[in-house]
């Protein structure tokens, strides 16, 4: 299979798996559909921007979505509640801070990897 198929095909299984984890599985009854969709989208950017080799910190998140902290925090830490994120605390780009970095998680990996596109 040509590389270029194999991606695509990555990418639709990526796609296809956090519409299914997020979409079937609300977090509480509280949880809204728009906030769900809103999970959905993040995860498609940040999919994007580490294919990318992008750092996923919030403010790279904020950058590439010109929305607030508080709205990528918002959504960010809904999906590290699922478990489809993982966070580390790591020192901020000036190296006297601190930043919250992500990445998709393991967990979220492997399910990917048993539909036969990792």
């Amino acid at each position: 299979m040509t590389r270029a198929l194999k991606t695509q095909w990555h990418n639709l299984a990526f796609s296809g798996l956090i519409l299914h984890e997020i979409l079937d599985h609300p977090l509480n009854d509280d949880e809204t559909p728009q906030a769900r969709l809103k999970q959905v989208g993040m995860m498609t950017i940040l999919y994007s921007m580490n294919q990318a080799h992008q750092k996923l910190t919030l403010s790279s998140i904020m950058e590439i979505t010109a929305l607030t902290r508080s709205g990528v925090k918002e959504t960010v830490d809904l999906l590290v509640k699922r478990g489809m994120l993982d966070e580390t605390i790591v020192k901020n780009s000036m190296g006297r801070g601190t930043a919250r970095q992500f990445e998709i998680s393991q967990a979220l990996l492997v399910k990917l990897s048993s539909f036969g596109a990792g």
